[in-house]
């Protein structure tokens, strides 16, 4: 409706990270049995993660160590085969992660629907990954990582890298294209990795803070929420379209979380 002046009102959106937020786990661990059995772990590739993730943790979450982490994650997918890892990552939907969903990101979600805003997920997960969760929890738009593909593989290359800056950056991006008045919009998240995002809205909300986005929470006067309340959420099992770009950075991660159990294991002489 428009107003006294003729003018339509700016529209509005509720950004909202994946892994932690609205699903109560990481995206990525929940691919590592079908992906194992499929053959696509080796030992090579969880070494190498290995030693990419203790770098990440020495080092910090600075920009550098974040960069040479991505780089091992992308190298670990590279040739992998994309209707296989589409397979297994299709069934691994079905089963894994669809249960597992906040219950109060599922009532945050539905209100603010109610009062007619967008909803938009935004993740580092790949877009083949995101698109059917999102389409699951009934979301109007997706930014997501993109992986490039090339005569049925993946090469290793990531087109665009939804992780920090540059979630923001779709953020005003979408919002430019979409209408969205960012200062009545909403976002949020449980990592400070995304603070930038956050900081692009008028209303950011950190959930279920990392200690160093609770402390930027407090000096920011962004809102702290807690979601303890797992459901199961059980729609209809998606499309059968490719779910694979974006499955192949979820998976690399898998590696890490497999390789940090190895070393720790190799320390101890276990």
């Amino acid at each position: 409706m428009a107003d006294q002046t003729g003018a339509r009102p700016a529209r509005t959106a509720a950004f909202f990270d994946l892994d932690k937020t609205i699903i109560a786990t990481s995206s990525a661990t929940a691919f590592s049995k079908g992906l194992l059995a499929g053959g696509l772990l080796t030992r090579r590739s969880v070494v190498a993660a290995a030693y990419a993730q203790i770098g990440y943790l020495l080092g910090g979450a600075g920009p550098a160590a974040t960069e040479r982490l991505r780089a091992a994650l992308s190298r670990t997918a590279a040739g992998w085969d994309v209707d296989l890892v589409s397979s297994i990552v299709r069934d691994t939907l079905r089963e894994s992660i669809e249960p597992v969903v906040y219950a109060e990101a599922l009532e945050l979600i539905a209100l603010h629907h109610a009062y007619g805003r967008d909803v938009v997920v935004v993740s580092a997960s790949g877009a083949e990954v995101v698109e059917p969760i999102a389409q699951m929890l009934g979301a109007d738009h997706v930014v997501a990582t993109r992986m490039v593909v090339e005569d049925g593989r993946y090469t290793g290359e990531i087109a665009f890298y939804a992780y920090g800056e540059n979630k923001a950056v779709a953020v005003r991006e979408l919002a430019a294209e979409r209408g969205y008045d960012l200062a009545r919009c909403y976002a949020y998240s449980d990592s400070v990795t995304d603070a930038p995002m956050l900081a692009e809205v008028g209303h950011g909300f950190a959930v279920n803070p990392d200690r160093a986005l609770r402390r930027l929470a407090q000096a920011e006067g962004w809102g702290v929420l807690t979601f303890r309340r797992p459901t199961a959420l059980r729609p209809a099992a998606p499309s059968r379209r490719s779910v694979a770009t974006g499955a192949a950075l979820a998976v690399a991660a898998v590696a890490v979380v497999l390789a940090a159990r190895w070393w720790r294991r190799r320390r101890s002489g276990s």
